[in-house]
């Protein structure tokens, strides 16, 4: 049943020069009657540090493309976050989507070996607590965008569906199907970093009020691309140098399992080696096969990945040198020492790309970046413990 809101999404303005983020006047109120959607991996930490980090990024990253596929053609908002994902549905399909989640949910330990904690709270709920969902569309290439969340909303969702009370939690119970996993890749090596460091980074202001939290962040970007010496995008960890596809492709059996549906593994396996021999050979040599063109691939590519994103704190992973990963890491520590912010680091050599592929043939595709050895989830690691050290209770 279509609701009267569900095309609020697909209808919003778009933005296209990222420093838009900090625009908080121009974000938009969602519609009171959608649901955020969250999903996070338990024991991700863990999960990390026993080197599965790949394992934990394609559960995050299944978790929108199970949201998605349930949804069909109604665009929703959706933020990659390493272990998990945000996503913010209209109220007509949230029932759906909450059965998408659920499957995964109950398939999750035996397709990666791992559990899956998802929740769902309503809109109003939030505004109830003195809290909004606010949103932007930010445009990577035409039909394929990123959100922009703000508002508190999704981080007090987050919260609560941690909570110990369990209200908000979502259960799967008894036999339940296979989830729709269609599109979700993870083919290419991972992206060694071409300046010697990947430097993933989350940010968030603590001046009161949306004014001087759209300063402080418009600070924060210009001084961290005046340290690089350009704009973060110069610093984007897909690159032409980055870019390296083998065969077999990296991922084929996390993906041959995730695309299997109840079935047999293998014949999803044939299918991921032959397409990805013929991705290779285009990859090598340049080329075009039916709906795969590598060297237009590639540039979209680029263009279309989440390596700076804003869901209430401020998500980048970023290419840089070891003089400038030092540097930034210093001025940070200046603005946390000050009280403006609290930020998490977290540096390693490479970065992982897991792929969502729409449609090749319309260019719609979506690829969500974390730095190797779980990144996002390492760095929230030092991110707590300053949130801790500011606010012990």
């Amino acid at each position: 049943m279509t609701g009267i809101n569900d095309r609020f999404y697909e209808d919003l303005p778009v933005f296209d020069s990222f420093e838009g983020v900090t625009e908080f006047e121009a974000y938009t109120p969602v519609p009171d009657d959608w649901v955020v959607l969250i999903s996070d991996v338990v024991g991700s930490t863990l999960a990390i540090r026993e080197g599965r980090y790949k394992d934990v990024n394609m559960v995050g990253a299944a978790t929108i493309t199970s949201v998605l596929n349930a949804c069909d053609t109604t665009a929703v908002p959706f933020v990659f976050g390493g272990d998990g994902g945000t996503l913010v549905v209209p109220g007509s399909i949230a029932g759906t989507a909450r059965e998408a989640m659920l499957d995964l949910q109950a398939s999750s330990v035996a397709l990666y070996g791992l559990e899956l904690r998802v929740g769902a709270v309503p809109v109003a709920e939030l505004r109830k607590r003195g809290v909004d969902v606010t949103v932007r569309k930010f445009l990577l290439s035409p039909g394929n965008h990123l959100a922009m969340l703000a508002g508190g909303g999704a981080d007090l969702a987050d919260d609560l569906i941690k909570d110990a009370s369990g209200q908000w939690l979502l259960k799967a119970e008894g036999e339940r199907p296979a989830p729709d996993l269609e599109g979700l890749s993870c083919r290419w090596q991972p992206l060694a970093s071409r300046d010697g460091t990947m430097m993933t980074l989350m940010i968030k202001g603590l001046t009161p009020g949306l004014a001087a939290e759209s300063a402080l962040l418009r600070r924060v970007l210009a001084n961290i691309a005046r340290i690089l010496g350009h704009d973060l995008t110069a610093s984007a960890p897909a690159n032409e140098g980055s870019m390296q596809f083998s065969w077999p492709p990296a991922g084929a059996d996390r993906e041959a399992r995730s695309l299997a549906r109840g079935g047999p593994a293998w014949k999803k396996k044939a299918w991921v080696l032959g397409t990805g021999l013929v991705q290779a050979w285009c990859e090598k040599f340049d080329k075009k096969a039916g709906d795969y063109d590598a060297p237009k691939y590639r540039e979209e590519l680029r263009t279309n990945t989440d390596f700076r994103k804003y869901d209430g704190v401020l998500r980048t992973v970023l290419d840089v040198t070891t003089e400038q990963a030092q540097a930034v890491e210093a001025y940070l520590e200046r603005e946390y020492q000050e009280g403006h912010l609290i930020y998490g680091v977290y540096l390693t050599d490479a970065a992982l790309m897991t792929c969502l592929v729409f449609s090749l043939e319309q260019s719609e595709h979506v690829h969500f970046i974390d730095g190797s050895d779980g990144g996002f989830a390492m760095a929230a690691v030092g991110f707590k413990e300053r949130l801790k050290a500011i606010s012990p209770t």
